[in-house]
């Protein structure tokens, strides 16, 4: 039983393929051929006898060992042939027998070149009178060299030829690809080439990650949408800013599908040559048509995709758009396009063509927002699993510290804070690495070797107490965290604010987040009666913000409830203003005001604390670094906490209500409707009876 157990263990699968042998490559052939003919160039047929000089020929003739003698007149060279009797000497016997190309005794059996054909056609006279020596003048013809120098060349621009049409045919390198421009240049995905990537290992994006999903089940069982009538969407576009995860969501596509998987950029698309763009479109759909079902995914796909027709100079790009529409063809034209699904992603879905978004085409636009409290603390469990981190890091402490993250800056917080610890000579990461790498992200590096003078080490430390006064005294400024007078990056100094994750934003909040901006200049007013030039970057954030309040989300009485903003962004590519000279400086005029009584409001506020607002300051330019604590202990508790806490819960108190009534009102229609729904089926057997 073994015996046949092994045999038929032995013996391959039937179906089972043989492993890869790597091609014969002609080029070996090319080289044997080659090197046997400079050989033989080499040997000059010369019957391999031995070389010796004239002098050693003199003597054998005086020595009466030579029975003839050749004389090669166009070639210079002497070929001699020795009697039986000095074959059988020993130095002449050692010789031949050394040499492996001499076959028998016939001769030649030594060559040599001498000087002048003249002397030595004399000397051959003498000696052939003396001593009977036989010699002959001949002229040889080198046929093969004659072959070798007319054939040689000829191969040689044979084998470069071969080697450019290779090179050029999809072998690679600079100037490869010539003839295979038009080709497509995505990457494939299959069984033999998978991604690892699932849907498991992206965080967060559960509403992205549902609707995908779909897409993969579909392709695995399309009966079960089939049935019922329902036609999968042709393509998905994942919208959303940078780092949110969506080329990561496409690989986890890649990785659940099981169908092959085209990979490939929008700029891949895009050449110097006229046509090219087209082209490589059409291959890819060919390619993908032919292993259907499959997936097709473009990354960045505003680099063929923007709009038609909205360029600077009209006309100057039009490649690009014969490219748009050659897409636009292959996704949704005259011809079928069965078992195709198309995925892309893109940051910039304002700029996109109309026709490229509508249904049909585009069907779903996916968005892949910035991660949320609970999402960030999923995305942070993924990437702390390979770091060894100690007991004190919690995961939801670490999301709370990150608003406004994504995904990609959660990743390099997580490789930064390992960098920290490591540069610490640390065994394990823990909570203080992740606050300084979140603090090296958002901030820069710190320069505590950066030379300040004391005067404006002072100034720098009242304009971040200030900061951070105003932001504790007003109610709806961001919560404060930590302020510091240590530069980082560019800054000189910081004031740490941890912002409260909301969906919309009052007024009164605007204003209050102004003010706080406004707290260092207005600080520096109030204790030293001059500014410095240290508050360029709030200015500039206050500056824009105004601008917002008042042209984009219509919050000015006197511009009353209208918006100038274009989401189309069709404005990026317009000289002219959506609204008139007037009103614009109506709009600078109302701009001005509101930041005008900002200050004023920031300068009354630190007046009425200036002592409290001193003994902050001192307190950091002791420790350079101060923390919400000390505030409290300045300032006591934040008289407005409470209040922003008793509208939290009336707030979630009341959405639940809504909630709760919303399930009622479900719960009673559904129950009307079983009871209409019994008295029809109770009029209809009475009918039947009757």
């Amino acid at each position: 039983m073994e015996n046949n157990n092994n045999k038929k263990g032995n013996q391959p699968p039937k179906n089972n393929k043989t492993p890869n042998k790597k091609p014969f490559s002609f080029y070996w052939i090319y080289a044997i051929v080659g090197i046997v003919l400079l050989s033989l160039q080499l040997l000059n047929w010369s019957g391999g006898s031995s070389v010796i000089t004239e002098t050693e020929f003199q003597d054998m003739v005086m020595q009466g060992d030579v029975e003839e003698v050749v004389v090669v007149k166009n070639k210079g060279v002497a070929r001699v042939t020795l009697t039986q009797e000095a074959l059988s000497k020993e130095e002449h016997a050692k010789k031949i027998k050394n040499n492996n190309f001499n076959s028998g005794n016939r001769g030649p059996h030594y060559t040599f070149e001498f000087n002048s054909l003249d002397n030595f056609d004399k000397e051959l006279k003498q000696w052939s009178d003396e001593k009977g020596l036989k010699y002959k003048t001949v002229t040889e013809e080198d046929w093969l060299g004659g072959i070798i120098g007319f054939i040689l060349p000829i191969l040689i621009i044979v084998g470069i030829w071969m080697f450019l049409m290779k090179r050029m045919s999809g072998g690679g390198g600079p100037g490869g690809q010539i003839f295979n421009i038009g080709k497509s240049k995505a990457q494939l995905f299959d069984k033999e080439k998978s991604v690892k990537v699932t849907f498991e290992d992206v965080a967060g994006l559960e509403g992205a990650k549902e609707e995908v999903q779909e897409i993969v089940d579909f392709l695995k069982k399309p009966e079960k949408y089939t049935e019922l009538g329902a036609k999968i969407p042709k393509g998905a576009l994942l919208v959303g800013p940078p780092g949110t995860g969506k080329t990561l969501l496409a690989r986890a596509v890649a990785g659940e599908a099981k169908v092959p998987f085209f990979s490939l950029s929008g700029s891949d698309f895009v050449e110097m040559f006229v046509g090219v763009g087209a082209s490589r479109v059409r291959d890819l759909f060919k390619q993908a048509k032919e292993k259907a079902p499959s997936i097709i995914f473009i990354d960045e796909i505003d680099a063929i995709g923007r709009s038609r027709g909205k360029g600077m100079a009209q006309g100057a790009n039009d490649e690009r758009e014969n490219t748009l529409n050659q897409l636009l063809t292959e996704m949704d034209g005259f011809g079928t396009n069965t078992g195709v699904i198309v995925l892309a992603a893109t940051n910039r879905a304002d700029v996109l063509d109309r026709a490229l978004i509508r249904p049909g085409r585009f069907d779903r636009q996916i968005h892949v927002d910035l991660p949320e409290l609970h999402e960030r603390e999923e995305i942070f469990k993924v990437h702390l699993k390979p770091l060894k981190i100690d007991e004190t890091v919690d995961r939801f402490f670490l999301a709370k510290q990150t608003p406004g993250f994504s995904g990609a800056d959660i990743a390099n917080i997580c490789n930064e804070a390992a960098l920290i610890a490591a540069r610490k000579q640390k065994k394990v990461i823990n909570k203080q690495d992740f606050l300084d790498a979140v603090d090296r992200v958002v901030g820069g590096l710190e320069k505590k070797n950066k030379i300040i003078s004391d005067h404006e080490r002072k100034t720098i430390a009242y304009h971040e107490a200030g900061h951070a006064a105003v932001s504790w005294l007003v109610k709806y400024a961001s919560p404060l965290v930590k302020v510091t007078i240590i530069p980082r990056g560019r800054s000189l100094g910081a004031a740490w604010y941890l912002p409260e994750e909301r969906q919309i934003t009052t007024t009164e909040q605007l204003k209050d987040e102004m003010c706080a901006a406004l707290g260092g200049r207005a600080a520096e007013q109030v204790i030293f009666g001059k500014v410095s030039t240290g508050a360029l970057s709030d200015l500039e954030k206050i500056t824009k913000q105004a601008y917002a309040m008042i042209s984009i989300y219509g919050l000015s009485e006197k511009l009353g409830n209208i918006s100038y903003y274009d989401s189309t962004g069709q404005s990026d590519y317009s000289f002219s203003k959506p609204y008139s000279e007037k009103t614009a400086q109506l709009i600078d005029e109302e701009v001005s005001k509101l930041i005008e009584e900002s200050y004023a409001r920031t300068v009354k506020i630190l007046t009425e604390n200036k002592d409290k607002l001193t003994q902050l300051a001192e307190i950091l330019l002791e420790k350079e670094v101060i923390f919400r604590d000390d505030l409290e202990a300045i300032f006591g508790k934040s008289s407005f906490e409470e209040e922003l806490k008793e509208e939290k819960k009336s707030s979630k108190k009341k959405q639940q209500e809504e909630v709760k009534e919303n399930k009622e009102e479900i719960v009673s229609e559904t129950v009307q409707s079983d009871e209409k729904n019994a008295e029809k089926k109770d009029d209809n057997i009475g009918t039947a009876q009757s």
